[in-house]
């Protein structure tokens, strides 16, 4: 048994790792694109379900949902009313565009979060009308003949004025919206900016002055369309784009499977003859809906003393995708004024802010199955950067060594093993050779050898192991965490989450594993191994040349480190010469 075997083994697992990974991403099951057809649900659901991926752009219970006994709204001229107006909102954080149609958040940028280092006067978009990437929501009157009273996303509202600026020693701003149905009824929705602050509340009050009580509940919907999924091995990972919920752990709906019925939209009758586990999937106390893409989200987060409905919904007259919920219902007195409250986050996933947000919120920082050793990694390192260098880049290098440090007595034994291997290579090439024509006997010399001088032939593929659950929870730190987006170092490497535009690091990298292999040769008997094991540095450098700089920055702090105390092991304690 060759000692360097299970080392090629583990190099081989971690590429076809990264090419099954990428695999993953590139062909999961999408949505089928819609051709006219009707879409197919499961047998026994109702045609109330079935009219409701169609073409309903509205909630069930809606007195103008599809479901209901009243005419549907017109889901191919709603978005265009030429009543509308647009809103600008700006706040220190915050630009956004709101339409008086609904009370709608149809645009939202984000000015301290530019596109690119390259474009600094450009902010990230997160809402975005070209992706029908839309935050609405509305109410649902839930009596007889209730067509006017309740307004939905697409009512109509007066505002005050169309611009709204947070000024000079301003902390709050708010942005009231107003609709009537002239008969007593009347809704004002209120949005409440704060200073600093992703997150904004909307309240929308009933003011009844009917004779009647008011009987309904809200809902809040984000929208967009199918997204497209293009990346490579060498690219890095695909981020998930698309909503996701919480039902009490972490949960992502793939646009297909919105498409597919997942979470479907039911009515209270429906949603009543569920099983216990499905009803539990729905129902939830508190919870939030989101909306994915790298480094940023937003989500709607209803009254987490409420238990909610979750729900999903295709519209195919759109080709959009809906995920929403919807609050308990509200019995508003006549003469009186109730109000249902929720907040909408658009921003960073900002992990220590979304946790205090709301329960679950932060596990949108997806680290995917990497995530027991990623989390760690990212609480080391937010303590490093924000208590000892304020640097990400040192905060990786102080990272790695301290890893370093704590795997120092593993290392070392498996460092010893290695050089003793090497101080023996020539007795074991004789036994080799005395049995070269007997491959059963050589195994079972070679073995008793390796016990006669306790040698553990598998020791050296202990510093392998350990580097690569670090290096791959670390991968995911650099990939999902927008803390070290567009983070600097030194010099030229201005943002640490992308490829070292002039590849030196990975040709350090490359350099420091030659030199490792130089420093303690591989004791190989088979051509082919010597060969694979020979170009392993190259093949690691030109996979690394894509690889986020931070990474690498990592992985040649390890190999340096690895030197020295290989160096140190083998020159000093086992005296190789």
């Amino acid at each position: 048994m060759d000692q360097q075997r299970p080392f090629l083994y583990l190099t081989l697992f971690f590429l076809g790792f990264l090419i099954w990974s990428t695999w993953q991403q590139e062909h999961a099951p999408k949505p089928i694109a819609p051709q006219g057809q009707t879409t197919q649900v499961a047998q026994g659901q109702s045609n109330q379900s079935n009219s409701n991926s169609q073409g309903n752009s509205m909630p069930s219970g809606s007195s103008v949902s599809n479901n209901a006994d009243t005419v549907p709204v017109n889901t191919t001229t709603a978005d265009t009313n030429v009543n509308a107006k647009q809103i600008h909102i700006k706040t220190d954080v915050l630009d956004m565009m709101i339409s008086t149609q609904g009370g709608t958040f149809i645009q939202a940028d984000l000015p301290t979060y530019p596109v690119s280092l390259e474009e600094k006067d450009k902010a990230t978009r997160i809402i975005d009308k070209a992706m029908k990437y839309a935050a609405q929501s509305g109410l649902i009157y839930r009596g007889a003949n209730g067509s006017d009273l309740a307004p939905s996303h697409y009512s109509i509202f007066n505002a005050e004025k169309q611009e709204y600026t947070l000024g000079e020693g301003q902390n709050t701003l708010e942005v009231p919206l107003t609709w009537t149905n002239g008969k007593g009824l009347t809704v004002t929705k209120i949005f409440i900016f704060e200073r600093g602050s992703f997150l904004v509340k909307q309240i929308q009050k009933i003011n009844n002055q009917t004779d009647a009580v008011w009987t309904g509940n809200e809902y809040l919907e984000l929208t967009h369309k199918e997204h497209s999924r293009a990346g490579s091995l060498l690219g890095g990972a695909i981020a998930y784009v698309g909503p996701a919920y919480y039902n009490n752990k972490y949960d992502k709906v793939d646009f297909g499977d919105i498409q597919d019925g997942e979470l479907k939209d039911l009515s209270s009758a429906e949603i009543n003859s569920l099983s216990d586990d499905q009803k539990a999937a729905r129902l939830i106390k508190g919870g939030w809906v989101a909306m994915l893409q790298h480094y940023f989200i937003s989500s709607w987060i209803p009254t987490k003393e409420n238990t909610n409905t979750y729900y999903t919904r295709y519209n195919q007259a759109k080709d959009n995708y809906i995920i929403g919920v919807k609050s308990p219902v509200k019995n508003v007195d006549a003469g009186t004024v109730g109000e249902f409250t929720s907040q909408l986050y658009v921003g960073p996933t900002d992990q220590a802010s979304l946790a205090e947000i709301s329960k679950g919120l932060d596990l949108t920082v997806d680290y995917g199955v990497f995530a027991f050793v990623s989390k760690p990694i990212f609480a080391v390192m937010s303590f490093i950067n924000r208590n000892i260098v304020s640097n990400w880049g040192w905060t990786i290098i102080l990272l790695t060594l301290f890893i370093k440090i704590i795997f120092f007595y593993p290392s070392a034994i498996s460092y010893r093993s290695m050089a003793k291997m090497k101080k023996m290579a020539p007795k074991i090439k004789a036994i080799s050779e005395k049995y070269k024509n007997d491959p059963q006997a050589k195994q079972k010399e070679t073995m008793a050898f390796y016990r006669k001088e306790k040698i553990n032939p598998l020791g050296g593929c202990l510093p392998m192991l350990i580097q690569m659950p670090v290096f791959m929870g670390l991968y995911w730190v650099l990939q999902e965490s927008v803390e070290l987006r567009q983070a600097p170092w030194i010099l030229w490497y201005k943002d640490l989450s992308i490829m070292d535009p002039y590849f030196i690091l990975p040709l350090i990298m490359g350099a420091s594993m030659w030199f490792q292999q130089k420093l303690n040769p591989p004791v190989m008997q088979d051509p082919m191994q010597q060969k694979i094991f020979m170009y392993l540095p190259v093949v690691f450098t030109v996979m690394f040349l894509f690889f986020p700089a931070g990474l690498v920055l990592y992985w040649v702090v390890n190999n340096l480190l690895s030197i020295a105390q290989q160096w140190f092991i083998t020159k000093k304690i086992i005296g190789d010469d």
